[in-house]
Parts: C-alpha cells; structure tokens; sequence
C-alpha cells in the first residue's frame, strides 16, 4: 500500500502513526510517498494570502484520486468541510489533546501551576484558567503573539485585546527558534502537535476550549481513502477510532452548515463522556468584537444531527452576518493588492 502524506515534521510522525497501526492490525505494510502542496511551495504567505488551507492537502487528494496513491493522512483540521468527489475520511485515530496552547520563550522559564504541562485535555470549563491569568499577566500590555490562524486571532483579541498578532509558519522546531530569537513574546498553537513532537514541556499554558474553542478536529488524525475502494476502506477500519469520528463529524457538520470555507475564525469542539456528546461551537469577526455561540448536546449516535443544531442556533443568532463581514473584509483588502 502506497501512503501519501505532506513532508513536514508532524504529517511524517502522523503518517508513521498510520503506517504502524496497520502494520500491526493487518500484517500490511506501507510505503510513504511525499507530496509536496502548494502550501508547501508557498512557505512564507500567509494561509489567507494562498487560499486557505486546501492548499496543503489538493495535491495529494489529486494524487489519491489518480490511483497514485491508496490512502492519505492528513491533520483532519486542514480537510476543507466538503471533501472532492470520490474521496471519503475512511477512518480517525483517537484524538490529542484539542486545546490550542500558549508557548512563552525558552529564556522565560515556567510559570508556576498547579497541573503539569503533559495534563490530559481538561474534564472542566475551569480547568487552567488560573495558569492563563498568569500567562496574560506575563505577556505584559502589547505582547507580540505568533499565529498564523484568523480563529485563534479572533478569539485571542478578545483576551489580549492590545496585543500584536503576527503569521508565522514552517515546521515547529523552526516556529520555536524565531519564538526563543525574541522576533515573538508568545506563540499559540495546537496543543496536539507540540505533543506528538515531544515538545509538551513547551506548553505554558493551554487554553480552555471555553476561552479558546478549538478549529474543528484539532487534535484527530484522518485517513483518506476513495470512496469506491472497499477492500481499503476494510483495511483502515482496523484502526479507527468510533469516538473521535463521531466528535469529528459533529464539528465538521457545523462547519459544512455554515458553508465556511478555509481560513475562517469558526470554532467547534465536541467533548464526549460515556455515550453523549456536548458540542460547543463559536462564529467570530476579524477583530473579535462579534460574535455567535452556540451548544448542543445528545447521544454519540447523533453527531451530526448535534452539530446541525448547533449550527443552526449559531445561525440564529446572526453567524451569516458575521461571515458575510468577514469575507467582504477579505475582499476589501485583496482589491489593494496588485
């Protein structure tokens, strides 16, 4: 079997993780192939100045449709919320922590807390919020905070409404270098990924899905597949996971709703305990200043019907405005540029 994955640090540990967990479940073995995207080429833009964040994924979906390749995996908060024609997520590993998490300088030593870095994803609401008082208090009154996602910005204006935010991309030991260089006081960045790379000691704090609701499936791994190979599909059922797939459906259902595309500051996060669901999702503008919430909750069973529901409040409560503003501020801007 021919695996097709992007070439950075975390898509090669991902792929490995898929490779292995086959290897393991059904005696196949896998041959990674590297695909270079467009994302890729475009190293120094911004996602907002590329397209968004199909970008990292069109080629090697081409590649898959094209027979070149068998399965793909992806990080499942690049997939766009409607995925081509002919290709299906033909399973999800069990998910990361979904929590975005504040990296402060090496120079700056930690912060004191009362729960490890290396903490499970929060059982609360509360969970972490005295850590992120204090990370607030350090950053100081204009810290510069590096991010390259229009949610995180949003959302984080909120908190810091006097801070600078800037785009920073490339692979994570890179974004941590600029980070402790001091060309950043602080980075925010998915938690999940810091993890799977062995940098959790890095996290200063990770934020609450409550002040900070994550992109919808931060932290869950996918395997693509095309959707008329059912010998494959077979194969990747092996190692998936039935609960992360029913949270990722719920958020990503929101999404689809909302007819959202790439690059937008909509939040979505399912949190599952036993056989329910609860779904909190969140529509902002560039600055911050709107926004719509919404949650919904039922059986696991239900996901997407939740996250229909949920979208639908969010809808109620004015997200197509929101949205609207914010692809006019887009347009606005993009008709100054040469």
């Amino acid at each position: 079997m021919i695996l097709g994955t992007r070439g950075s640090q975390l898509a090669l540990f991902q792929a490995h993780a898929v490779a292995t967990l086959l290897h393991e479940r059904t005696g196949r073995a896998c041959e990674i192939a590297v695909i270079k995207t467009s994302g890729d080429r475009l190293a120094d833009a911004t996602l907002a100045q590329i397209g968004g964040k199909r970008l990292f994924v069109k080629e090697i979906e081409d590649a898959l449709l094209q027979g070149a390749i068998d399965l793909a995996v992806h990080s499942s908060k690049d997939m766009p919320a409607q995925l081509p024609d002919g290709l299906v997520i033909g399973a999800v590993l069990p998910r990361e922590d979904p929590r975005d998490a504040v990296v402060l300088p090496a120079y700056v030593g930690r912060v004191p807390r009362g729960e490890t870095s290396d903490q499970a994803p929060p059982s609360g609401p509360a969970d972490g919020d005295a850590r992120l008082d204090e990370i607030i208090h350090r950053l100081g009154d204009t810290p510069r905070i590096g991010t390259s996602s229009v949610r995180r910005t949003a959302q984080l204006s909120m908190l810091l409404p006097t801070a600078r935010f800037g785009p920073i991309r490339g692979n994570l030991d890179t974004r941590l270098r600029r980070l402790d260089a001091g060309e950043f006081d602080a980075l925010v960045l998915a938690a999940a990924g810091l993890r799977r790379l062995g940098h959790g000691s890095r996290i200063s704090a990770a934020l609450p899905p409550g002040a900070c609701v994550p992109a919808p499936g931060q932290g869950i791994i996918a395997v693509e597949i095309r959707s008329d190979n059912a010998n494959m599909r077979g194969i990747v059922d092996t190692i998936g996971d039935r609960v992360a797939a029913s949270a990722l459906a719920a958020e990503r259902t929101v999404v689809t709703r909302l007819g959202g595309g790439c690059q937008m500051p909509i939040g979505a996060y399912a949190a599952v305990s036993g056989g329910n669901l609860s779904l909190s999702a969140i529509v902002l503008s560039l600055d911050g200043r709107r926004s719509a919430r919404a949650e919904a909750s039922g059986p696991l069973a239900d996901a997407e019907r939740i996250g229909t529901r949920a979208a639908d409040r969010l809808l109620a409560e004015g997200a197509a405005d929101i949205l609207a503003g914010v692809e006019r501020a887009r347009a606005a801007v993009d008709g100054l540029q040469p």
